[in-house]
């Protein structure tokens, strides 16, 4: 039987992500999702996702609390298994991020977190509700998936990737706003698929069965 494991490391509420998962493993025959913070069930997974909601520097901080898991989840991503970051878990794979420190991430996508800044000054930050994808290069994970499908997002910084290679899509929101990136096992969204009805689940369940 295939596991997901959901890493829950104190970094906001799981029970959206969870719901959405546990829907689409059931709609697609993808095995068991797991919430855990275990390093055992992380290492044992087939697939691994890591979400995060908040600020960069916290979300870090929270995940070195918890002795061994980041450890099993790079070692999980090293053995090429499928890997999800949403929103800060998505950010956390840049080289570093700059939201009110600058915070070591994980190196996994070079690149930097950095301030959304609209040319319009008109327009808040953050960047809050409803937004168009430009997807930029196909990947499985897509599939049925579109630009112009919508996507919810609740973000203040984004993902400014050093190879343009690794941004998958974006929005505009007056300017480029990195909207999801990836490179071989690793894929991650910046706004939350879970949330994101119709779209967010169909890239769920191609996560679900993607075999990179």
């Amino acid at each position: 039987m295939t596991l997901t494991a959901l890493v829950d490391y104190d970094s906001g509420n799981l029970h959206s992500a969870q719901k959405a998962f546990e829907r689409m493993a059931r709609e697609t025959n993808a095995g068991t999702i797991v919430v855990t913070s275990d390093p055992d069930v992380v290492a044992k997974a087939d697939r691994i996702v890591l979400p995060g909601d908040g600020a960069f520097p916290s979300c870090r901080a929270a995940l070195e609390n918890f002795t061994g898991l980041y450890e099993a989840i790079s070692e999980g991503v090293s053995a090429g298994k499928p890997f999800m970051g949403i929103c800060i878990g998505m950010q956390m794979l840049a080289t570093r991020g700059l939201e009110f420190t600058e915070t070591q991430g994980f190196g996994w996508i070079p690149g930097e977190v950095v301030k959304i800044t609209p040319a319009d000054s008109s327009l808040k930050v953050p960047h809050m509700g409803w937004n168009d994808l430009v997807i930029d290069h196909a990947h499985p994970v897509f599939e049925g998936v579109k630009t112009g499908d919508h996507a919810y997002f609740v973000h203040s910084y984004h993902f400014r990737v050093a190879d343009p290679a690794h941004r998958l899509a974006h929005v505009d929101y007056a300017g480029d706003v990195t909207a999801i990136v990836g490179r071989d096992n690793i894929i991650g969204t910046q706004f939350h698929p879970e949330k994101s009805q119709a779209t967010g689940l169909r890239i769920i369940a191609n996560f679900l069965g993607w075999k990179p």
